[in-house]
C-alpha cells in the first residue's frame, strides 16, 4: 500500500467515536503506516501515526520526522499529513511542535499568535520559487487548541481533496520537495530571533550540534601508503543511521541490476559486474547542503583510490584502478556535471527509485 491508499483508507475508516483501540480499522492503520511510507521517505526519516492517546484526536494525523532535526513532534520542526475534522481533506503542512510552548504560552491564543509569526518570519527565510503555491493556511475544520495551533504554526502546506487526490508519483514528490524546505527551514530556524508578544517573551535559536563528535582522524599523519592501509580503517568515522539505510537502500537495488555489492572496511561499498570494479562512497545531505557531501566524497574517493589500489595490477600488469562513484540522499543537481569532470559518476535517491549522472546511466547502474 502506498500513500494515496493509505491516505484514502483512512479519511475513508476513521471514526472518532470508535476510540483508540487496537481493533479500530483506522487506529491500527495509522499504528502500521511505518510500512507503507518506507519506500517513499527520504534515508533517515521516521514515520508515525496519531489517532490520540486515550481518547482519540479529532484530526488525526501521521508525522515525518527527520531524526536529526527531532523524533518529538512536541518541539522542533517535521512534516505532517493532518487529516481535518470532517475527514475530507488532508493537509501535508511543515509543522513547529506547540505542545511544549504550553508550559510559557498556555494553549490559546497566545501560543498561536507565537506560532504565526514564527511561522511567517521561517517562510520569508525560504527560496520564494520553491515556496511557491506551498504558501497557504491549513483549515482543520475544528476548534480544539491542538488543531487551531498546527494551523497557526504551519509553515508551508499543501491541501488535498481525499475525493480527488493525485496520482502515487504526484505524492511523493510533493513529499520529498517538503523534505527539502524542511531542511531549508530548520536553517533558516538556527539563524533566527523572534520576539514573542504579547509578553515580550525573548527566544533566541542558536544552531543546533545534529550528531556528537567521535574518534576520527584527528591526529592521524601516515608516512607512507603502508602506514595508511594499515591504520585507516580504525580511524573511519562512525557512521549515521541514515547513512546506513542509504546504503541497504542501494544495496537492495543495484542487486537486482545485476551487481555484486559488498562493504569492505572503510570502504562503504564495493560493486562489481563483468570484470569492472566501482568503489562508492555514500553520503547524506544535511540540511540542504550537497556541497559539502560532494566535497566529502570526492576527497574520499579519491583518497581511496589512490592509497587502498595502490598496489593493485590487472591480468596485463596494469595499475588497477576502480571506477568511482558518489552516492547521495538527494539530487545534487549542478555538482552532478562537476563530479563528470573528475571522472565520478553520480547517483541519488529520487521519490521514485534513483537517478544518476551520464556515465552512471551508461554503466547501467541506473535507467
Amino acid at each position: 500500500m502506498g500513500i494515496r491508499d493509505l491516505l484514502i483508507e483512512i479519511g475513508a475508516t476513521y471514526d472518532k467515536g470508535l476510540g483508540t483501540k487496537d481493533d479500530v480499522p483506522a487506529q491500527a492503520r495509522l499504528r502500521d503506516v511505518e510500512q507503507c511510507f518506507a519506500s517513499a521517505v527520504p534515508a533517515g526519516y521516521k514515520v508515525e501515526g496519531h489517532g490520540g492517546n486515550g481518547n482519540a484526536a479529532e484530526t488525526p494525523w501521521i508525522g515525518v520526522f527527520d531524526r536529526r532535526l527531532t523524533e518529538d513532534p512536541k518541539a522542533g520542526l517535521y512534516l505532517a499529513y493532518i487529516f481535518a475534522a470532517d475527514l475530507e481533506t488532508v493537509t501535508l503542512t511543515l509543522q513547529q511542535g506547540v505542545t511544549r510552548l504550553s508550559g510559557t504560552l498556555g494553549e490559546g491564543k497566545r501560543r498561536r499568535s507565537y506560532l504565526e509569526t514564527r511561522a511567517k518570519v521561517l517562510l520569508a527565510g525560504l527560496p520564494t520559487d520553491l515556496v511557491a503555491g506551498w504558501d497557504v493556511r491549513p483549515d482543520f475544520k475544528s476548534k480544539v487548541a491542538g488543531p487551531l495551533s498546527y494551523e497557526a504554526g504551519s509553515v508551508a502546506a499543501r491541501c488535498y481533496d481525499l475525493s480527488t487526490l493525485p496520482s502515487e508519483s504526484a505524492l511523493r514528490e510533493d513529499l520529498w520537495h517538503m523534505a527539502e524546505l524542511l531542511q531549508l527551514t530548520a536553517v533558516a530556524e538556527a539563524k533566527m530571533e523572534a520576539e514573542e508578544s504579547p509578553g515580550r517573551l525573548q527566544v533566541s535559536y542558536a544552531a543546533k550540534e545534529y550528531h556528537a563528535r567521535t574518534k576520527s582522524l584527528d591526529g592521524f599523519r601516515p608516512k607512507d601508503s603502508g602506514d595508511y592501509v594499515a591504520h585507516i580503517p580504525e580511524r573511519t568515522i562512525k557512521k549515521t543511521r541514515d547513512h546506513e539505510n542509504l546504503i541497504n537502500r542501494f544495496v537492495a537495488y543495484i542487486e537486482q541490476r545485476g551487481f555484486t555489492a559488498s562493504t569492505e572496511h572503510p570502504k562503504d561499498i564495493v560493486l562489481r559486474k563483468g570484470g569492472h570494479e566501482w568503489l562508492v562512497e555514500a553520503k547524506t545531505v544535511k540540511r540542504g547542503n550537497s556541497t559539502s557531501a560532494v566535497r566529502e566524497s570526492v576527497g574520499q574517493l579519491f583518497e581511496y583510490s589512490h592509497f587502498l589500489y595502490k598496489n593493485s595490477a590487472d591480468e596485463e600488469g596494469n595499475a588497477a584502478k576502480p571506477h568511482l562513484l558518489g552516492l547521495f540522499t538527494e539530487d545534487i543537481k549542478a555538482y552532478a556535471p562537476y563530479l563528470e569532470s573528475l571522472g565520478i559518476a553520480s547517483v541519488w535517491m529520487t521519490a521514485e527509485g534513483w537517478e544518476g549522472s551520464p556515465s552512471a546511466v551508461s554503466a547501467g547502474l541506473v535507467d
